[in-house]
């Protein structure tokens, strides 16, 4: 599906934009590993997610809809087969989470994906589960995945760069395992997986960067699943951008981790306001106000980095509009994701008129661009960088035709009929 942006001249109102996707996916994966009944309320409709439900469907899992986005889950006979083959479409979350839980349980299983799926590196999360004994088959590294579970050993492991997928992966292994495991990062990366398991009564601790984790068995409770702060970004920055815009953005997940977003743009002036904060099944949430805003460069890089990575294609557009050079530091991961983010978001953004230049590990940006759009630009079958083109048309002098548009449904179908709603 090829789409055409127009500029806005304005974006007014209120969004309920969708459900967490890292919360939707550990909400159906943990849930799976309760022995028990749970509910799941405002589930992600995404792709990735519905393939994480049918995985859990296809271990055992009694998966029933009560209601639009709401689950009852019973895994009273998970796991009770001796081999699955078990399909992670496009989704590597659940790729790389599985491999966590399946390594420690002794069972043989494969995971595979679709073309792109198969592409992306999952040496990080093999590396340090054979460590813990465990015995894969894989081509280069990349799926198809097959596991040899077994019990496992529990290590000290130190990752090489702040990621949340690898530091779930392991402690997901080590939910399973007699003895300690314990996790250290250079930087704390988003804690969805440590704030569930401690929420479902696992024996875990955090402090600082170091995860411990002991053998423990999840209690069935129910969960409820916030708005993704990502998919809420998109939005942020076109009213940040947009002129004569002002919206609310409700019941959006707040949690630290995850809000680099929220710090970067306050840095750079944006008009923002957290209204009804609030705590559910451990994780912060609230409403977001923002403004058209008049906005200065920032340098984005160390820490702060692995709290808004997914962001960071947005946040090219939102410097665009900033007064200086913004620079972006220490991002090399975006070179694996579904797309290598840095190289396709800087060849599709100078089609537009964004002054930006490409880094081994991120981008410098020279802000105040006048956007002339009236171009045709790729989105290389990546959700973040199709979404991040769309805001940019949104300022372009020229309309803009984005090519393959449907990949948005990976992560967020309603994206389209949810901006139209403000224009």
């Amino acid at each position: 599906m090829n789409i055409t942006v127009n500029k806005s001249k304005g974006l007014k109102g209120e969004v309920v934009i969708p459900s967490d996707k890292s919360i939707s996916h550990r909400s159906a994966m943990f849930s799976a590993l309760t022995g028990g009944v749970c509910e799941v309320h405002n589930f992600s409709m995404g792709a990735d997610c519905i393939s994480t439900l049918n995985i859990i469907k296809e271990l055992g899992c009694s998966v029933e809809f009560l209601a639009e986005k709401h689950i009852r889950i019973d895994s009273k006979n998970a796991f009770k087969k001796d081999r699955y083959k078990l399909d992670c479409g496009n989704s590597g979350t659940s790729m790389r989470l599985f491999s966590g839980i399946l390594a420690s349980r002794e069972i043989e299983s494969t995971l595979f994906g679709d073309e792109s799926l198969s592409k992306r590196p999952m040496k990080r999360v093999i590396l340090p589960l054979e460590l813990m004994g465990a015995k894969f088959k894989h081509n280069d590294y990349k799926a198809p995945l097959i596991i040899q579970g077994k019990e496992l050993f529990p290590i000290d492991y130190k990752t090489p760069i702040a990621s949340a997928q690898v530091k779930s992966c392991i402690l997901l292994a080590g939910l399973n395992t007699v003895g300690e495991t314990k996790v250290t990062e250079p930087y704390v990366s988003r804690d969805h997986t440590e704030r569930m398991l401690k929420y479902l009564e696992a024996d875990i601790s955090t402090e600082g960067n170091v995860t411990r984790i002991r053998k423990s068995q999840l209690v069935p409770k129910n969960l409820h699943v916030c708005g993704d702060i990502s998919s809420a970004a998109f939005f942020m920055v076109a009213a940040a951008i947009v002129p004569n815009s002002d919206i609310i953005i409700k019941n959006v997940g707040l949690n630290p981790t995850r809000t680099g977003i929220i710090d970067v743009m306050q840095k750079m002036g944006a008009d923002i306001q957290i209204l009804d904060k609030r705590s559910e099944c451990n994780e912060e949430v609230g409403d977001i106000r923002i403004k058209t805003s008049d906005l200065k460069s920032v340098t984005i890089e160390g820490a702060i980095i692995p709290r808004l990575i997914d962001e960071l294609p947005v946040i090219a557009v939102l410097a665009s509009q900033a007064d200086g050079t913004t620079v972006v530091k220490d991002a090399s991961d975006l070179r694996n994701k579904e797309s290598d983010r840095i190289k396709c978001l800087v060849t599709e953004l100078k089609k537009i008129g964004v002054q930006i230049e490409e880094t081994p590990d991120g981008f410098v940006i020279e802000g105040k661009n006048k956007l002339t759009g009236g171009a045709e630009v790729e989105c290389y079958h990546d959700h973040r960088l199709a979404m991040s083109l769309y805001v940019a048309g949104l300022i372009c002098e020229n309309p803009v035709c984005i090519n393959e548009f449907q990949w948005v449904d990976i992560s967020f179908p309603e994206f389209l009929p949810l901006m139209q709603s403000l224009f």
